[in-house]
C-alpha cells in the first residue's frame, strides 16, 4: 500500500471509534456498512470506496458532535479534498457532493426527511436545508450527481443499529482489500 494510502487506513484505525450523538454506529462501522450496500448494489469499486469513506472529513474533528455547537463542519469538502491527493474523481466526487445530494432528496422525495438520523436532521439546517428548486438543475448537471445520490441513500441504510458489522480487524482488512482494487 502507497504512502497516502497508508494514512487514509491508519486514519480509521485510529479514529475510526468516533461516534455522533444520535448516530448509533461508530465512524467505521457506518463506513464499512455503506460499503457493503454499495457492493450489494453492484456498484464500481471507486463507488464502493467513496460509500467507505464518505464520512472521513468527521475524523478531523476536534469537537465530538459539532451538530450540537451549531457547527457545520463541512465534512464532505474536507474529506474530498484530503482523499483528491491520492484518489481519482469517482471516489472524491461523490463524497464530496454527498451532502448536496441529502439537501436535493429531502426536497425532491417525499418522506426521505423521516428516514434521517437524529444527527442527521441537526446538520441538514446547518448544511442549508431542503434545496430549493432553483437549484435542483445545476446540481443534477453535476457528472457525479447520480453517485451522490446512490451513496446518500446507502448512507442512511448505513445507521442502523441492528446491522451488526464484523469485527474491527476485519472492518479495517475490507478497507484496505478496497484501496487495493482501486488504487491497482
Amino acid at each position: 500500500m502507497k504512502h497516502f494510502e497508508s494514512k487514509v487506513f491508519d486514519l480509521y484505525q485510529n479514529r475510526g471509534s468516533l461516534q455522533y450523538q444520535g448516530e448509533a454506529l461508530d465512524q467505521l462501522s457506518h463506513g464499512w456498512l455503506c460499503a457493503k450496500n454499495a457492493r450489494i448494489s453492484s456498484a464500481s469499486s471507486a463507488l464502493c470506496l467513496a460509500a467507505f469513506l464518505h464520512d472521513i472529513g468527521h475524523l478531523f474533528n476536534e469537537r465530538e458532535t459539532p451538530t450540537l455547537e451549531a457547527i457545520n463542519d463541512r465534512h464532505e469538502v474536507r474529506g474530498a479534498d484530503y482523499l483528491k491527493v491520492g484518489f481519482a474523481d469517482s471516489v472524491t466526487e461523490p463524497i464530496r457532493l454527498h451532502v448536496q445530494a441529502k439537501r436535493y432528496l429531502v426536497a425532491s422525495t417525499p418522506g426521505y426527511l423521516e428516514l434521517l438520523s437524529e444527527d442527521s436532521v441537526r446538520s441538514l439546517a446547518l448544511q442549508g436545508g431542503p434545496m430549493p428548486l432553483h437549484e435542483h438543475r445545476h446540481f443534477e448537471a453535476h457528472p457525479y450527481s447520480k453517485d451522490a445520490i446512490r451513496l446518500r441513500l446507502w448512507d442512511e441504510q448505513s445507521k442502523q443499529r441492528h446491522l451488526v458489522p464484523l469485527s474491527k480487524k476485519e472492518m479495517l482488512s475490507d478497507l484496505r482489500l478496497l484501496i487495493t482494487e482501486v488504487c491497482n
